[in-house]
């Protein structure tokens, strides 16, 4: 009886990984899944988690064999994401109090950092998402872009643990921000911007691309802010939030010259 018992439960077992490779093969090719091993850096043998991971809750409505989105993952990799970014911050920066530390790994792990991060290494590419979201995606929803990140990096966390986790999270989000300087931006340039705006009158500074120059992997964007039709300063950065800061450096400049002349 145990015998028969291990055959049936191996039966079982291997009917169920035939269905999940069949679901697996419907979204990625082996291909593909190869590039996904390449981008997380590591060898992957729980495909379906991966793929989970990849699943907007919108793609379920469509593709009612598939069980769950990457929700449950992305509540995990929020987890592993902060303890990463905070020992990492814990170590680079021990003459810093704790307002510092909190503020900067607040930085790090916002939303629109996490996207322009996802957004970089293309996991838009890997996305499944339903048709009707596809078509309006364009370059990426920003909270979309975000969750999928963390949810990625809560499959590598649950495939090959913390080392593996921490070092895709450092290079993918600590070390391009930390090079480009985003966590020194004073963030008040664009909140005193809003404020003299708003003190006198005027409509909500807009902030317009007008230029990307360089390769995808080093990209330079030029932003200049207007208020109303009237342009008050221009910027340039390595992600579009820095460049916003730095048109908002320059507004504040110019008022500032403007009201001592």
């Amino acid at each position: 009886m145990p015998n028969l018992f291990s055959w049936l439960l191996d039966k079982l077992k291997q009917r169920e990984e035939k269905k999940q490779e069949k679901l697996i093969a419907k979204v990625f090719t082996p291909e593909k899944f190869h590039r996904l091993e390449q981008l997380a850096g590591i060898s992957i043998k729980d495909k379906s988690q991966f793929i989970q991971a990849l699943m907007h809750r919108s793609f379920l409505e469509q593709n009612t064999e598939f069980k769950f989105s990457n929700e449950r993952l992305e509540f995990l990799g929020d987890s592993v994401l902060s303890l990463v970014v905070a020992e990492y911050l814990f170590d680079a920066f021990p003459e810093k109090d704790e307002g510092f530390l909190t503020k900067i790994r607040a930085k790090l792990v916002n939303r629109l950092t996490l996207a322009e991060a996802a957004e970089k290494i293309k996991l838009q590419d890997f996305l499944l998402i339903s048709k009707n979201l596809s078509h309006t995606f364009l370059n990426g929803s920003q909270t979309v872009l975000c969750d999928a990140l963390e949810a990625f990096i809560g499959a590598i966390y649950l495939e090959s643990g913390l080392e593996a986790s921490s070092k895709f999270i450092y290079k993918t989000i600590i070390a391009p921000n930390i090079k480009e300087g985003v966590y020194l931006i004073d963030e008040n340039y664009k909140s005193q911007l809003l404020e003299y705006a708003q003190a006198n009158h005027m409509e909500i500074p807009t902030y317009l691309v007008v230029r990307e120059e360089g390769p995808q992997h080093n990209r330079i964007f030029t932003i200049k802010v207007t208020i109303g039709r009237e342009e008050f300063g221009v910027g340039k950065g390595r992600n579009k939030k820095s460049a916003e800061q730095n048109a908002a450096h320059a507004a504040m400049k110019l008022i500032a010259s403007s009201s001592t002349a």
